[in-house]
């Protein structure tokens, strides 16, 4: 991926003043009125298939939460396609899967970025078994290091219908946004990605849909948060 079409994917750095960056802007406020009655401090995002855009919407979310002083730490969980070193320009060579695996301390794989409040720790070398790892004691102690460390941890995970690691993943986190895109996924995958999330009993943020196509004087792509999930 070229440096343009990382640049393209946080808008919320390059243009923040654009439509869909305040759209970013609007997710996480709706996540903090969801926070009235308990805290959301680790937050999940995934889709229910790939190419949905959960990495770019979860990217550009910790960009929003960096812009409003908050402490944010974004973790590549999807150590089976990871895309975060990628989007930030960072190493790969060391990361969750390597403190997971005891290779490495999270002090190590901790990577500062060139946006203020804004850490990320990428998948790592990419493990034989992620599902076995998300779900390790390792990785819910992790967490609660984070948690000392940052107001905001941002977990990025496989989509939920390919594998377990993201309903795996949900069990460990505050809440959950699921991303759509509304003219790629079919209705009843959508409706099977929220029920494996149910199945868990995750806590379901809402839903964000992706690529919906409005007026042509408007924003072709478009960012929609709902609280209500049916």
């Amino acid at each position: 991926m070229s440096q343009s079409e990382n640049k393209r994917r946080l808008i919320s750095v390059v243009n923040p003043r654009s439509p869909v960056s305040e759209t970013y802007r609007t997710l996480r406020t709706n996540i903090e009125f969801a926070a009235i009655d308990s805290a959301l401090q680790v937050i999940m995002v995934s889709s229910a298939g790939p190419g949905e855009g959960k990495s770019t919407t979860i990217a550009n979310l910790a960009v929003t939460y960096s812009q409003s002083d908050r402490k944010v730490v974004l973790i590549d969980a999807d150590m089976r396609k990871p895309t975060a070193h990628k989007t930030f320009q960072i190493s790969n060579r060391f990361g969750l899967s390597s403190v997971i695996s005891q290779q490495s301390t999270l002090q190590e794989v901790i990577q500062s970025t060139d946006i203020p409040n804004m850490d990320v720790i990428t998948a790592g070398p990419i493990p034989p078994n992620p599902a076995e790892m998300l779900a390790s004691k390792r990785m819910t102690a992790l967490l609660d290091e984070l948690r000392t460390m940052y107001d905001i941890v941002l977990v990025d995970t496989p989509p939920l219908l390919a594998v377990t690691d993201a309903q795996i993943a949900a069990t460990k986190s505050d809440g959950v946004v699921l991303v759509v895109d509304q003219g790629r996924v079919k209705r009843q995958f959508a409706q099977k990605a929220i029920q494996n999330l149910q199945n868990v009993n995750a806590r379901i943020l809402g839903v964000v849909l992706n690529n919906v196509k409005r007026r042509s004087n408007e924003e072709a792509y478009y960012y929609y948060y709902s609280a209500d999930v049916k």
